[in-house]
């Protein structure tokens, strides 16, 4: 397959996450459907990546690969510098403890167990990983609870006590409490009314540093454009355009990157989306 117009992306040195020529299929032999055709990118520490494409079009498949919770039918998936894609099962599950990589999906109930208290939840991760006192536990929880702008008294209250917006910030917060790396936010604020969806997104601009990388995953180009350094875009299992945001805002390349910048109603294109999305899908064209 040829580099689209666009494709290009500045060379990052020493990444802490490298996907090179990633392939995913589901299914055998004659039904054997390919999802993920031949992807690469790569997140530098403290970068945060926008992940961009409508729904169907292997997103949270090639998230879902990065973790180990889908299996890779060709290419690697190199982590810190260990390739992910060689672990075995057992190596997995050590692997998972150290809480390295964590992800919050789009739904906080699927995060968080209905079952435990919200302080249970977050201290979760570090109770599974060891080697960490009561008292330790304790205080990280209560300090990343205070993070992402959640008050003391939450702590005893189950999931679904609390709102929305506070069951993601809680996700968050256990996501964050492991002091991850990477962390792989999957569609987090669609869920959310729009004053959540400002006030999370809002929350997400401030995390990311020199410590932790972002991936956000989203199907809207306006809710990543504030908060990302670049945009991946994804078209039917296919990078088709990487570039710096607001280069992929203000000069998109590929017609279904101009696509999706004229149906984001945060950029100016609600009024015409219904046009540009007809006019520009029979232009969309993968060699």
């Amino acid at each position: 397959m040829s580099a689209a117009p666009g494709l290009a992306a500045p060379v990052l040195s020493a990444p802490v996450l490298s996907v090179q020529g990633l392939q995913v299929a589901y299914g055998r032999g004659s039904r054997q459907k390919q999802v993920i055709f031949d992807a690469s990118l790569e997140i530098a520490s403290g970068e945060v990546i926008g992940l961009i494409g409508e729904t169907g079009s292997g997103k949270s498949t090639l998230a879902r690969t990065v973790l180990g919770l889908v299996k890779a039918t060709g290419g690697t998936v190199t982590f810190g510098g260990r390739d992910l894609t060689s672990l075995t099962p057992a190596q997995w599950r050590e692997f998972r403890r150290t809480g390295a990589l964590q992800y919050v999906f789009q739904d906080p109930m699927r995060s968080l167990d209905p079952e435990f208290t919200i302080e249970q939840s977050i201290a979760e991760p570090l109770v599974n990983a060891g080697g960490h006192s009561a008292a330790e536990i304790a205080s990280r929880v209560r300090e990343y609870l205070a993070r992402v702008h959640l008050d003391e008294s939450l702590l005893p209250r189950l999931p679904g006590q609390v709102s929305g917006g506070q069951r993601q910030r809680a996700a968050i917060a256990r996501a964050l409490v492991t002091e991850p790396a990477l962390l792989i936010l999957d569609e987090p604020v669609s869920a959310l009314d729009s004053a959540n969806r400002v006030q999370i997104l809002e929350l997400l601009q401030g995390l990311a540093g020199p410590s932790v990388s972002l991936l956000f995953i989203s199907h809207d180009l306006g809710s990543v454009a504030g908060i990302t350094d670049r945009v991946v875009v994804l078209y039917q299992g296919r990078i088709v355009e990487v570039n710096e945001t607001d280069l992929i805002i203000n000069e998109p390349k590929h017609p279904y990157t101009q696509l999706l910048v004229g149906s984001a109603p945060t950029l100016g294109g609600a009024a015409s989306a219904r046009a540009t999305r007809d006019a520009l899908r029979d232009r969309v064209e993968i060699e």
